[in-house]
C-alpha cells in the first residue's frame, strides 16, 4: 500500500499527464505541438513535479514551489507549468485526513513572508511570458507580504491569484460540478476534459492570453469557446465545427492565444478530483469512444 506522499505524488502526475493529452483547442495535446514546446516536454514536467507535490504536506509553499520549477527546469529547460504548480501546490499541501476545501484555506492563511520570497524566485526562474509589471509587490523584488497577500494583490490580473484569494471556491464551486457534468455527458474522461476547458474559458476570459495578446483577443476566445459549447460538441456535427475554427484561431499568430491558464485550472481540477475521489486509479472512465475529426 502507498503511503499518502506517493498516493499524491501518482495523481499529481496523472492529473498533468491528462490534462496534456486530451486534445484541448489551442494547447499542446496528444496530436499537436508548438514549435518550441512538445508533448513531450509537457509529459516529462508532470513526472518531475509529481515527487516534489507528494511532500508538500508540512512544508511552506513557497519551498514547494520552488522545487517544483526547478525541477521542471532541469527536466525541459523551459517554463512549462508555473501556473499549473501555483494551482496545484496548495491542493497537495492539505495534510491527509483533512476535508481538501477547509484544508486549502487553512494552507493559503498560514503562508509566510518567506514563503512569497521564495516564490517570487521561482517565478523569476521560470520567466513566464506576458508577466508585465505590477504597481505593488512585484515578482522583480522581493516581497513583503505573505504569499496570500501577494497574490490578493494580482487577482484582478490573473486567474490563479485569484482562485487563491477565494480560498478556491470556484474550484469546488464550478469546476469540479462541470467535471462531473462533462463525465455524464459524454461517459469518457477526455471529454469530460475538453468540455471542461470550453466551459471555464468561456466563463473567465483566460489570463494568458490577455496578458500575452490583450483582454480583446481573450475577451473573443472566451466568447467562441462559449459558442462551441452551446453548438453541441460533442454530439452534433455544429459543435466539432465550431471546435475547429476555434482551435484554428487559437493557433493562429504564433500560438500567442495560448489558453494556458485555462489548462492550469484543468489540471488542478482534474487533480482535486483525484484527491477528493471523483476520480480514482485505475480509472473508471474510458478515454474516448466518440466519433468526430478532431481539429
Amino acid at each position: 500500500m502507498k503511503c499518502r506522499g506517493e498516493q499524491v505524488s501518482l495523481w499529481a502526475q496523472a492529473a498533468c499527464q491528462w490534462e496534456c493529452v486530451a486534445r484541448k483547442p489551442g494547447n499542446v495535446h496528444r496530436t499537436r505541438d508548438f514549435q518550441d514546446t512538445t508533448l513531450l516536454d509537457f509529459l516529462a514536467s508532470g513526472a518531475a513535479i509529481g515527487p516534489v507535490l507528494g511532500r508538500a504536506a508540512g512544508r511552506g509553499l513557497g519551498e514547494t514551489i520552488l522545487e517544483a520549477v526547478e525541477v521542471t527546469r532541469e527536466a525541459v529547460g523551459r517554463n512549462t507549468n508555473l501556473g499549473l504548480i501555483l494551482a496545484m501546490a496548495p491542493l497537495a499541501a492539505v495534510p491527509a485526513g483533512r476535508e481538501l476545501r477547509s484544508g486549502v484555506e487553512e494552507v493559503l492563511l498560514g503562508t509566510t513572508v518567506e514563503d512569497a520570497v521564495l516564490a517570487y524566485r521561482a517565478i523569476r526562474l521560470a520567466s513566464p511570458g506576458g508577466l508585465g509589471t505590477a504597481e505593488e509587490q512585484d515578482a522583480s523584488v522581493e516581497p513583503t507580504v505573505t504569499l496570500l497577500g501577494a497574490m490578493r494583490l494580482a487577482q484582478d490580473r490573473d486567474t490563479i491569484a485569484r482562485m487563491w484569494s477565494t480560498g478556491f471556491r470556484d474550484l469546488f464551486d464550478v469546476c469540479l460540478p462541470t467535471l462531473g457534468g462533462g463525465l455524464q455527458h459524454t461517459g469518457c474522461l477526455e471529454g469530460a476534459i475538453v468540455l471542461l476547458h470550453l466551459h471555464l474559458m468561456a466563463l473567465c476570459p483566460d489570463s494568458l492570453i490577455a496578458r500575452k495578446a490583450g483582454l480583446m483577443e481573450a475577451e473573443t476566445s472566451a466568447r467562441m469557446a462559449g459558442e462551441t459549447a452551446r453548438a453541441g460538441w460533442p454530439n452534433r456535427q455544429a459543435g466539432w465545427q465550431a471546435l475547429a475554427e476555434l482551435d484554428r484561431w487559437l493557433r493562429a499568430d504564433g500560438n500567442r492565444r495560448n489558453p494556458g491558464t485555462t489548462a492550469d485550472l484543468v489540471g488542478a481540477t482534474l487533480f482535486a478530483g483525484l484527491l477528493t475521489g471523483q476520480l480514482g486509479l485505475p480509472s473508471v472512465f474510458p478515454w474516448w469512444t466518440g466519433e468526430g475529426i478532431w481539429p
